[in-house]
């Protein structure tokens, strides 16, 4: 039902699919996690092949197993046992398959240890990826409203008091650059996915002369990671995008508090439309804004993870360690996954929502914001700062009182201002002339909009180069493939191994 009596139109499409809708169940975790282990070993087979630890019909027969399990989505796997771990029980497949002599060959150079933190460091780009990428689209919306509303006057609050004149615009401009932060910190953190864990075995790195740049290379990583301990015993990249999660959550949480307050009916300062809000199944007046309450219980989903995982790292050696790379990272994408959820959602409240010009400029007005401008005029008058912020404050409680009309009204009574309230001490003035310290005004506003806006094109620019070099080495890798099986001439799995060959072709 999309019409509810007081709302007239369904939740939005996007927030249906997020929040509302049935969702059919998901693929099963194994297979992803064997869609990464595949993905590396086609590297590393290739690897192997170029460097003649293995021979190019050997490689080529792996490959082309690995490569027909990965088009069959698992399937062979999806009955056999695994008592000793989802890793064996694949490597077991292809050596039942292809033989001791040519799926036995597999591990060689290389650990279950290294293996897997390589596929965490595959698991986390589309985390990245898709944060990154919900920042860059608030940061867009955040900056096209702020423009827009750059001189819809509104009150500034603090400690939940009209406070100061400011604009709707300089507001939002104020997330914006806060955001931005965040989605450097995310962008920092996230350099430490562009090192490869591969080669590094179990702790010790290994005898066997491979090339784990090129490994590296292929699976679109920038370098591989130069010291074996390092490799291994640390999960520290997960971490640090868990931290950056953490404190973009929080504001998050209170940018949400914010559009909550003010767009109740105790508030009335912004609307919100139908597609974002809710109705009661009981209450028929009920107009909830739900999808903000939402943002805050899902960007506190990285600060549980964080916690969690970082208490599980604790007292274990610094080495090879279940508790540091398998339980403290199950709390790691479920909360980055929240993280997500919860930008998109703020991202879509606040490009739905708008402001009531004239509740705000009635409430910036009543709220007597510009008293603070007021006692800067005395100032300007040769008065000591402390003595007008008196004045002003006795003439403020006349107002509040009924003894006086305005503010200029209850200081000219006591001739501290001219007849009558000066047009240069109304709100809609203040925040024009507050171009000083960051200040709302038109220039102030200039000087912050346009440098920000250049930096949150930088950040899709730079988001936009990270995922194109991971697809480019998605090309590679192919490409890779295709030559050992050209060295061989096969372009299918064969039933068993083959006598080996020297791979002579350069890659």
């Amino acid at each position: 039902m999309t019409d509810s009596g007081r709302l007239r139109s369904a939740a939005s499409p996007e927030i249906r699919r997020m929040l509302l809708e049935r969702r059919d169940p998901p693929r099963p975790a194994w297979k992803s996690e064997l869609d990464r282990i595949t993905h590396v070993d086609l590297a590393h087979v290739v690897m192997l092949a170029e460097r003649r630890i293995i021979g190019a019909r050997t490689a080529s027969t792996l490959l082309a197993a690995i490569t027909e399990l990965r088009e069959r989505d698992h399937e062979p796997l999806e009955t056999r046992p695994a008592p000793r771990g989802l890793y064996l029980a694949y490597e077991s497949h292809l050596i039942d398959t292809l033989g001791d002599e040519t799926g036995g060959v597999l591990q060689t150079g290389r650990s279950r240890n290294d293996l897997g933190v390589t596929c965490l460091q595959l698991a986390l780009r589309e985390p990245y990826r898709r944060l990154s990428e919900e920042l860059g689209e608030l940061g867009r919306v955040l900056l096209e409203r702020a423009h827009e509303h750059r001189e819809v006057l509104m009150p500034a609050y603090t400690h939940f008091q009209a406070a100061v004149p400011v604009t709707y615009g300089h507001y939002l401009l104020g997330l914006a650059q806060t955001f931005e932060r965040d989605a450097r910190a995310l962008a920092q953190a996230g350099e430490g996915l562009d090192r490869c864990p591969l080669g590094a075995g179990s702790i010790g790195g290994t005898t066997v002369p491979i090339d784990p740049a090129r490994t590296a290379e292929l699976l679109g990583f920038g370098e591989p990671v130069r010291n074996s301990v390092d490799a291994i015993a640390t999960r520290d990249t997960a971490l640090r995008m868990l931290s950056a999660a953490v404190v973009l959550g929080v504001t998050l949480d209170r940018a949400a508090l914010d559009l909550l307050m003010w767009s109740s009916a105790e508030f009335g300062l912004v609307s919100i439309p139908d597609g974002l809000v809710g109705s009661s199944s009981m209450m028929p007046q009920k107009r909830n804004a739900f999808v903000l309450e939402h943002v805050q219980g899902k960007s506190a989903a990285a600060l549980g993870g964080l916690t969690a995982a970082a208490s599980a790292m604790r007292g274990t050696p610094f080495t090879n360690s279940i508790a540091v790379g398998t339980e403290a990272m199950t709390h790691v994408m479920p909360a980055l996954d929240a993280t997500v959820d919860a930008v998109k959602i703020l991202r879509l409240a606040y490009d739905g929502a708008r402001p009531v010009p004239r509740a705000m400029a009635v409430r910036a007005t009543e709220g007597l914001t510009h008293a603070t401008a007021t006692a800067e005029w005395l100032v300007r008058q040769g008065v000591p700062f402390r003595r007008a912020h008196h004045q002003v404050g006795e003439a403020a409680l006349a107002v509040v009182e009924g003894r006086a009309g305005s503010l200029g009204a209850a200081l000219d009574a006591h001739g501290h201002a001219p007849a009558g309230e000066s047009a240069g001490l109304r709100p809609q003035a203040v925040w024009r002339a507050a171009e000083f310290g960051g200040g709302p005004g038109p220039a102030s506003f200039r000087r912050c909009h346009e440098p920000l806006t250049l930096r949150w094109e930088d950040h899709r620019t730079r988001l936009a180069k990270e995922t194109a070099r991971w697809h480019d080495a998605d090309e590679r890798l192919r490409d890779a493939v295709a030559l050992v099986h050209r060295g061989t001439g096969n372009t299918a799995p064969a039933a068993g191994p083959e006598p080996e060959e020297d791979f002579h072709e350069e890659h």
